[in-house]
């Protein structure tokens, strides 16, 4: 008799979370091609690599809120299906604006199924493992993004990027069936009164926003994201304008994605070995300045692997930035019951960094004819960084009640 093989729940939760990434770095690779066909421009590129955070950059608070209400296993439902029917129909978009539209639907999707992964984590895992499970849960964006960007290189060197929408709807669907019969129902069981839904919404997002802790959380994650999603987005039309191509740029680009993980998980264990939060992001940030200084700076044209390695190591260190900061998040979250709702925030302030970012490093690449001065940008976002960290350090830690 065959046994079974049986996979935990909360390995089928942190797969839901790669499937939805893979929609935010399914785009990067064909955007030469889309480019080619569709006639758009750098800085609309830039627009829809960025839109699908439009959603969670609007009202990211609100789903963070009403997650809780329609239940974490149904919001991930629900997200999934948006996601598999925005890349469906985008497969037919004959134009960028059918496109734009279709990247706000898969970022509403993005958004339940992120929000949405924590709060099944907890209601999943033991309190034994429950810190592994929420550092493994990290690593979903840079697992997603890169193996999008490195199946989605290979698979348009052989087919058009219709069927790369069409694969990727397949994909989400093939998962969304997986969650539904892996994840119980049970985790639907929504807690709190359901009566007075804005007034309780406004309460807790007033008692966020009037603590400096979220803010400086938030903005610090809209620093990190926006300059990460611009420098990854943008790898494949780099390194196709500088010669590279096929299986070099599939390879280099999942590569510098991928290795953003292995920063969740690093990010974890040191605040496990009880290195400090705030001197940690502090680190961080200035080596992300820094590479990104010799990635782009023409001091450094011609050495396209020094440039490479530089790249590599921005998005391997700026993986630990995520790590820090939800697990600080929940000690800075002015009441315990507050948590979901600052996180929120600070998803939110993310997808602002990610909406805006992109569009103005393109710009700023046009406007110089090339992309030797987006250093200047990037370094800035890092030294903001840096500051709110330094000012994070300043702030005495008030761990939530239990």
């Amino acid at each position: 008799m065959t046994k079974r093989i049986s996979i935990a729940p909360e390995w089928v939760v942190l797969f839901a979370g790669i499937i939805a990434a893979f929609h935010i770095g399914k785009l990067a690779p064909a955007i030469p091609v889309l480019q080619a066909e569709m006639g758009i421009s750098l800085v609309e590129a830039g627009l829809l690599l960025s839109l699908v955070q439009f959603v969670g950059m609007s009202s990211g608070v609100f789903w963070g809120f009403a997650v809780g209400r329609i239940g974490l296993r149904r919001a991930v439902l629900i997200g999934l299906s948006l996601l598999m029917l925005g890349s469906f129909l985008g497969g037919f978009s004959a134009d960028s604006a059918m496109l734009l539209v279709l990247r706000v639907v898969e970022g509403m999707g993005f958004v339940l199924v992120a929000l949405s992964g924590p709060g099944l984590m907890r209601a999943l895992v033991p309190p034994e493992r429950l810190n592994l499970s929420i550092g493994w849960w990290g690593t979903f964006m840079g697992l997603g993004a890169g193996g999008a960007m490195f199946i989605g290189s290979l698979l348009l060197e052989y087919f058009d990027w219709h069927l790369w929408w069409w694969v990727s709807a397949a994909l989400t669907l093939l998962t969304l069936f997986w969650v539904r019969g892996a994840i119980p129902a049970e985790v639907d069981r929504i807690s709190g009164p359901k009566s007075d839904f804005l007034g309780h919404l406004f309460e807790n997002l007033g008692q966020v926003l009037k603590s400096q802790g979220p803010w400086l959380l938030a903005i610090m994650f809209a620093a990190y994201s926006g300059q990460w999603l611009a420098v990854v987005g943008f790898l494949p039309s780099i390194y196709a304008e500088a010669g590279i191509s096929g299986i070099w740029i599939a390879l280099l680009t999942a590569l510098v994605a991928i290795i953003n993980a292995a920063g969740n998980v690093l990010g974890g264990r040191l605040l496990h070995r009880g290195v400090g939060a705030e001197r940690l992001l502090m680190l961080v940030f200035t080596l992300m300045g820094c590479m990104t200084w010799i990635a782009y700076s023409t001091l450094f044209n011609g050495l396209v692997w020094l440039q490479f390695a530089a790249v590599l190591i921005f998005s391997g260190v700026g993986g630990i930035i995520p790590a820090v900061l939800f697990a600080v998040a929940v000690l800075r979250a002015p009441r315990a019951d507050l948590v979901p709702t600052t996180i929120g925030w600070i998803q939110q302030m993310s997808a602002l960094g990610q909406l805006s970012t992109p569009p103005i490093f393109a710009w700023v690449a046009v406007q110089v004819g090339g992309w030797s001065y987006t250093w200047w940008m990037t370094g800035l976002l890092s030294l903001i960084g840096v500051m709110l960290a330094l000012r994070l350090s300043c702030l005495k830690a008030a761990p939530a009640a239990s």
